[in-house]
């Protein structure tokens, strides 16, 4: 029985990456589904996990854009281009809850990435940092009283029309 040698594994890694990225710059995917099937289509079965971690390994975020969810490579998203929060919130904004200094933003599936990487932008003191999944966001606060203010924020944010 033979193995695959760490020099084969990662040349195979590099080209699977290589033809995601040239699928997700080519045309719009909307989801994992979609990529895998065109990655089948192409001669590369991917499991779901393995396909997740390219993703985040290739720092690929799926967006809502005017025609829907995509995804898109970092090259691809210009700080200009980047939806704001104010903008996102309405849309993507699901419920909030918190314990502690933790908070816990829901998003609509697909909204915690941009909402997340838009709390980052912000600056906010009373925000130590964000952990963005598909539709969950953890928000670490430097306080109980700081996790509340910024609920308070986030709600109100969120139903500005």
């Amino acid at each position: 029985m033979s193995t695959v040698s760490d020099a084969e594994f990662v040349s195979k890694k590099q080209l699977r990456q290589a033809e995601i990225a040239r699928l997700v710059g080519g045309r719009a995917i909307a989801s994992q589904e979609d990529l895998k099937q065109a990655l089948a289509a192409g001669g590369w079965h991917v499991t779901q996990a393995t396909l997740s971690r390219d993703l985040r390994e290739m720092g690929i975020v799926r967006v809502p854009a005017e025609e829907g969810a995509r995804y898109l490579l970092p090259e691809m998203v210009v700080d200009d281009s980047k939806p704001s929060l104010e903008s996102l919130l309405p849309q993507l904004f699901s419920r909030v809850e918190g314990v502690s200094e933790l908070l816990v933003l829901h998003t609509l599936p697909g909204g915690a990435q941009p909402i997340a990487e838009a709390i980052d932008a912000q600056g906010w003191p009373e925000v130590m940092g964000t952990l963005g999944g598909e539709n969950t966001i953890l928000i670490v606060c430097r306080s109980q009283k700081a996790r509340g203010e910024l609920a308070a924020r986030l709600t109100a944010m969120a139903s500005a029309e």
